[in-house]
């Protein structure tokens, strides 16, 4: 086994560091490895041959024992993130089971991530892989002795354990917070001289907001910026602040970021676009699309065939590169709607719409959002006795995690159509003057 992501490795080599903050506690690695070792002898038992074991991804030292052990048992982790419905994790538990044994020795989590047809598959992510990953991480940003990384970001999502993967490997510190909050993250920065920190944009405009005359510390040396496309708007106001941006592009597919802003340029972000490819990776742009070749990516997905050594996966996003090699990005893969840095797609939420009763087709759209990027939206075409917001709401509430919910419908005599008789989502922006709030009745 690489002892880069071993908890027992890291308690040998640097025992008495700093490895996480919680709270008021801090613990080291040889006190992790010593609860981490108690977590272990709890699992065995409950594991089964060949079989991810599932893990509620929420920010929480139970959950980071849990990954610990299932590293250095060499079992992968089923990462769920804790919003889903539990219908939705059902699914996803199920799914994964069914794939028991043929997940690759080196496999080390599993993600579900949607495809362009709107069915959630779980990449295989392997340990080479993550290390990959944490290699080219390291290329650009370095790591300084006092260096801790601000985990703010969902552990579940692969923003968030990609965090946890690198610092183990560079034996660095973590301070967890247990979910983000504007209000609360430059008194976590602070208190924990956290020099690395991690965002989506949205996150990063609700702290902006919410402390109007706050300015970086010293020693936050850089914040990643990615997940979703940062508006200039959004770079000009942290330019203004001097926060040290880079800015990221990945996916969970490539083990988190493949392009981000060079370091030396982390005061000048904006001028980079989506950043230049990160030693170790290749990527290119064919006919639009940008492609990723390299040890980062994912094994592939649970029942398809595995990647082909050294294919070029297609990330389905839209882009170009810069004669300076900068990465520009256009458009995310299809019709993705990235909501807060969470990713929806409309395929999962129609089908789920077309199923409560009264509703006979549904589109699903993005609407432009200042603070959210993009909020989530549905034209419905209903029968006889369309449903009201709260039967709509209740089906819902079971069926689809928070973000992937409609806050705005309007009901349409008919969804547009293409020439060819297929769905026209280019032509659904246009029904935005007709949505309405979707609220629940009021008591």
């Amino acid at each position: 086994m690489n002892a880069a992501l071993s908890i027992l490795a890291a308690a040998r080599e640097a025992g008495d560091t700093t490895a996480l903050h919680v709270g008021e506690q801090c613990y080291s690695f040889a006190a992790l490895a010593r609860m981490t070792e108690q977590r272990m002898a709890a699992l065995v038992p409950q594991l089964g041959a060949g079989a991810a074991y599932p893990v509620v991804g929420s920010n929480t030292l139970d959950t980071l024992l849990t990954l610990y052990a299932l590293l250095e048992l060499q079992v992968p982790a089923l990462l769920l993130h804790p919003r889903l419905t539990e219908a939705e994790q059902a699914a996803e538990r199920e799914a994964t089971a069914q794939a028991a044994g043929s997940l690759p020795a080196d496999a080390a989590a599993v993600l579900y991530t949607s495809g362009t047809t709107g069915r959630a598959r779980g990449a295989v992510l392997t340990r080479s892989a993550l290390l990959a990953s944490a290699h080219a991480s390291t290329a650009n940003l370095g790591w300084h002795d006092d260096d801790c990384w601000l985990l703010a970001m969902p552990v579940a999502r692969v923003g968030g354990l990609s965090i946890v993967t690198r610092c183990l490997a560079a034996r660095r510190a973590v301070a967890l917070a247990p979910a983000f909050d504007a209000t609360l993250l430059p008194q976590w920065i602070a208190r924990h001289r956290v020099t690395q920190l991690s965002l989506v944009p949205t996150m990063l405009a609700m702290v902006l907001d919410a402390h109007p005359d706050w300015v970086p510390p010293g020693h936050l040396r850089v914040l990643l910026l990615g997940g979703a496309a940062a508006s200039a708007g959004l770079l000009a106001r942290a330019a203004e602040r001097r926060l040290p941006i880079v800015v990221t592009y990945g996916c969970t597919e490539t083990c988190s970021q493949v392009a981000a802003t060079p370091y030396d340029r982390r005061f000048d972000a904006a001028a980079c676009g989506a950043g230049r490819p990160l030693p170790g990776v290749e990527l290119r742009v064919s006919e639009g699309h940008i492609q990723v070749r390299g040890p980062m990516l994912m094994a592939g997905y649970l029942a398809q065939p595995p990647l082909a050594q050294g294919a070029w996966f297609d990330t389905g996003d839209l882009g170009e590169l810069d004669a300076k090699g900068f990465l520009h990005l256009h458009a995310r893969r299809g019709d993705l709607i990235v909501t807060g840095g969470e990713n929806v797609y409309p395929a999962e939420v129609e089908r789920v719409l077309e199923a409560c009763p009264g509703i006979h087709a549904a589109a699903v759209f993005g609407v432009a959002d200042e603070t959210w990027g993009q909020t989530v939206a549905a034209a419905l075409v209903a029968g006889a006795h369309p449903p009201s917001d709260d039967t709509l709401l209740d089906h819902m509430r079971t069926r689809l995690a928070p973000h992937k919910r409609p806050r705005q419908v309007c009901f349409v005599p008919s969804l547009p159509h293409t020439a060819a008789g297929k769905p026209d989502r280019l032509a659904l922006p246009a029904l935005a003057s007709a949505l309405r709030p979707l609220r629940a009745a009021q008591p």
